[in-house]
């Protein structure tokens, strides 16, 4: 990992878990690219116990279904890769989980696998409070590297989940 993302990411983590102790909140997240790296950053923090509730990883678009109640028409409809899916998912850490603060994210880290549409380094991220309207936000990274994807979009989720608190 680039010591600069690493530090960033350490950062950003111990403050939402600062904040979400003193607030006394519960986080939970689903992830898809980045394959549990927003999960494992939190959970690396010293206290992380007091507020991390859970992460699913859901990588496949079985596992979204399976798991978070992703529609089947909506992924046929607009791709893993989409804010309609990101937004399910947060329906379904909803459904699964009492956290007061949820994230999802899908993307598509590369390389390859981009399309005109949606293109390498795409990636969407929803965020909300539990009885909250979902957030969304997305980025468009370009072809700069499955590391660097995974590791920028962690940043941005976790500066959206601080922008909740």
């Amino acid at each position: 990992m680039n010591s600069n993302n690493s530090l960033k990411l350490y950062e950003l983590a111990s403050e939402i878990i600062n904040k979400c102790r003193s607030k006394k909140f519960k986080i939970s997240v689903a992830e898809s690219c980045t394959g549990g790296l927003i999960s494992s950053i939190i959970t690396s923090i010293p206290g992380s116990s007091d507020v991390f509730e859970c992460g699913f990883i859901t990588y496949s678009n079985n596992s979204k279904r399976k798991f978070l109640n992703v529609s089947q028409n909506t992924l046929s409809l607009y791709g893993a890769v989409s804010e309609e899916v990101v937004i399910e998912m947060i329906s379904g850490l909803k459904l699964r989980t009492q956290s007061d603060i949820l994230m999802a994210i899908s993307g598509i880290a590369g390389p390859g696998g981009g399309t005109k549409d949606k293109p390498e380094g795409l990636v969407w991220i929803s965020y909300a409070f539990k009885n909250n309207n979902i957030k969304t936000a997305n980025q468009k990274y370009g072809p700069i590297g499955r590391k660097l994807v995974r590791e920028k979009s962690s940043i941005e989720s976790l500066k959206c989940l601080l922008s909740l608190l």
